[in-house]
């Protein structure tokens, strides 16, 4: 097996520019990181600092200027726009600040056209919903649940393809602490239960206890731990 195979998530040398001209800046400086299955690894770092770029390559939202992305030994430049789409719908899952959930969809729903937008349309929402203890939420919609159940049926969501990369965007931001404890737990759960790869950018450190791994970034560069527990 080759050691590209090994990962499901390998970047390697990535860097990322944005803008023109003057303006232009350096999003992401020849940046490497490798996260194998079942590993739940944050970065954490300022705004600006370039976390929201590493997700946006990670997650083939767009491609780096140079350097390379695999998930799971596929080398995703090598993908056409919309064989990139069919593979992340199918191998990536995205957990967003707020949830992202469509206002007039309830619960089982946001999760049967997740699956439906990958092919899978015959998907039952119940095993997953109750999973992440949101099977009585069902029928509800985003308006009538709180921050932390939003929370958690993005979660299932992102997780009813069973992709085989979760990529999450600042999923406490707005929870208080408890409920940041227990989301975070729960992806912490997710990642070793479900052999799942975790990468979750984050400000908020009272949640790394959770986490397998933490990185830093700063100004565009991913540095080694910057805590251990």
């Amino acid at each position: 097996m080759n050691q590209q195979d090994v990962y499901a998530l390998d970047i390697d040398s990535a860097v990322l520019e944005l803008g023109d001209g003057e303006s232009k800046v350096r999003a992401l400086d020849e940046v490497s990181m490798a996260v194998p299955s079942g590993e739940f690894v944050a970065v954490v770092g300022p705004s600006g600092s370039g976390k929201s770029s590493l997700l946006a390559i990670a997650g083939a939202l767009t491609r780096p200027d140079s350097g390379t992305v695999r998930v799971h030994g596929t080398d995703l430049a090598t993908l056409s726009r919309r064989d990139t789409t069919a593979f992340r719908l199918r191998n990536i899952g995205f957990v967003f600040q707020s949830g992202n959930l469509i206002p007039a969809l309830t619960a089982a729903d946001q999760l049967r056209l997740a699956a439906k937008l990958a092919g899978n349309g015959h998907v039952d929402p119940g095993p997953l919903l109750e999973s992440v203890g949101m099977a009585h939420r069902a029928k509800h919609r985003p308006g009538e649940l709180s921050g932390g159940e939003r929370q958690r049926i993005g979660i299932a969501r992102a997780l009813v393809n069973n992709p085989s990369l979760l990529l999450v965007d600042e999923p406490t931001a707005a929870l208080d602490r408890r409920r940041s404890h227990e989301v975070v737990q729960l992806l912490a759960d997710r990642a070793h239960s479900e052999n799942v790869a975790v990468v979750m950018v984050t400000h908020d450190r009272d949640v790394l206890e959770h986490c397998d791994r933490i990185l830093e970034m700063v100004d565009g560069r991913l540095g080694e731990p910057a805590l251990v527990h």
